[in-house]
């Protein structure tokens, strides 16, 4: 039985944003329901520096639950960082195991310095594993 390799490249998603890690969660929160985000990819501050990274889910957990405003948290302090990134030429099923092993649902698909899309179960499932 072959198996036809199906690359993280072909499930990617676009539904991420770029910001500066000094918004706060509620500037974040517009810029995510603006575009359709479901993660935030949060800005090199310089070359030798790391994205962050934060998710709807992450707003959720450590702002709304635990009665914080979000005009008064900002996005750099509830992120996610260095972020858990995949390559995009990775096997989806090293990528579902990587995901697995860290307890994670979702991640950044980066090809050098750019960051290219969004990675998750979902992607994985519906349109790697499943497509006919």
């Amino acid at each position: 039985m072959s198996h036809k390799l199906v690359q993280v490249k072909d499930v990617l998603n676009d539904r991420f944003h770029m910001v500066d890690g000094k918004l706060t969660v509620l500037e974040a929160m517009k810029v995510a329901q603006k575009y359709g985000s479901e993660a935030l990819v949060i800005e090199k501050r310089h070359d030798h520096d790391e994205f962050g990274f934060v998710t709807l889910a992450d707003i959720a957990k450590q702002v709304i639950s635990k009665d914080k405003s979000p005009e008064r948290v900002n996005v750099y302090e509830i992120m996610a960082k260095p972020v858990l990134g995949v390559r995009p030429d990775m096997d989806v099923r090293y990528c579902a195991r990587l995901f697995e092993r860290f307890g994670i649902s979702k991640a950044p698909v980066i090809d050098g310095e750019e960051v290219l899309g969004m990675v998750g179960y979902e992607d994985i499932v519906l349109k790697g594993m499943y497509s006919e």
